[in-house]
């Protein structure tokens, strides 16, 4: 059996996977997050030296986490903050300089072929009825099947990124209408959300008091809770979010962006229940780097 690792530098949180794989499945070893908030504050689209530091220290820490779990191999990629960042091949070079680790900068069309790899890995889903949303900190994407051809769709609207424009439902909504009119042309029987803040919904809605991914994963989302809990979100200060049951205290501040876009999508595709997936990119990425061996 052959164990490998990866790690997501996200725009939100640094993320890591230690799985082993048995010719057919990813088994999961150990995964791990640090809010990194690599996103924050991009001043003229730079990423700022103090969060280009955590994360490297981050992506350190798991790096030798792997090791010490006896990854044979291990992989790391960036998605959006380093993506549309001027200073990118700074703080490649600086990951570099302090891990020794390599790390790929994954296109939108990367990153959502990855996510949909790893969601049909962890679920039983039939690819050719199924959306997949992967809300981040930076950018969400859209996966689907058309035809025989897999289609990807990805946009800059993410946790992160709206909750440092201020924008409100309107604006969400028109960052999201091309892709929303896009998807209900193939009108999806079904829909699979993957990321921190579908994860966090999962865990809202059962108020688990400490986060069980087996609970999480597989779990049936409904609109009716995604409506309510952000109505809830809503009409409570930072601080309050923070004590609620199954939300991590450095999601508080920008889970209202995040479940805002799950429900615009919810609602303006028709589709009155998601499927949440533990395996995303990471499982994606570790099945990739196990071919690759």
């Amino acid at each position: 059996m052959k164990r490998v690792a990866s790690i997501d530098i996200g725009t939100n949180s640094t993320r890591f996977l230690v799985a082993e794989y048995d010719g057919a499945h990813l088994n999961r070893i150990e995964t791990g997050q640090i809010t990194t908030r690599l996103g924050k504050r991009m001043a003229g689209g730079k990423l700022l030296p103090e969060t280009m530091l955590s994360t490297a220290d981050a992506v350190g820490l798991f790096y030798q986490k792997a090791l010490d779990l006896g990854a044979g191999a291990v992989t790391a990629a960036a998605t959006s903050a380093v993506r549309d960042a001027s200073n990118q091949a700074d703080f490649l070079e600086m990951i570099e300089q302090r891990t020794g680790l390599p790390v790929r900068v994954l296109s939108g069309e990367e990153e959502a072929a990855l996510s949909w790899r790893g969601v049909l890995s962890g679920l039983p889903v039939g690819p050719c009825a199924t959306l997949v949303i992967d809300i981040g900190g930076g950018s969400t994407e859209f996966i689907w099947m058309r035809g025989a051809r897999l289609r990807l769709v990805s946009v800059n609207a993410g946790a992160v990124r709206l909750t440092a424009a201020g924008a409100g439902e309107a604006v969400t909504y028109k960052i999201l209408r091309p892709a929303l009119e896009e998807v209900q042309r193939c009108a999806p029987a079904g829909l699979v959300g993957v990321g921190g803040t579908i994860t966090a919904l999962a865990a809202i809605d059962q108020q688990l008091a400490l986060y069980d991914p087996d609970r999480v994963h597989g779990y049936n989302l409904s609109l009716l809770s995604v409506q309510r809990i952000l109505k809830m979100l809503q009409n409570l200060e930072v601080e309050e979010r923070r004590k609620m049951p199954g939300l991590q205290p450095a999601r508080a501040d920008i889970i209202v962006a995040g479940v805002d876009i799950a429900r615009i999508i919810m609602e303006n595709l028709g589709l009155e229940s998601m499927l949440v997936s533990e395996c995303d990119i990471l499982y994606g990425l570790a099945l990739t780097e196990v071919e690759r061996k």
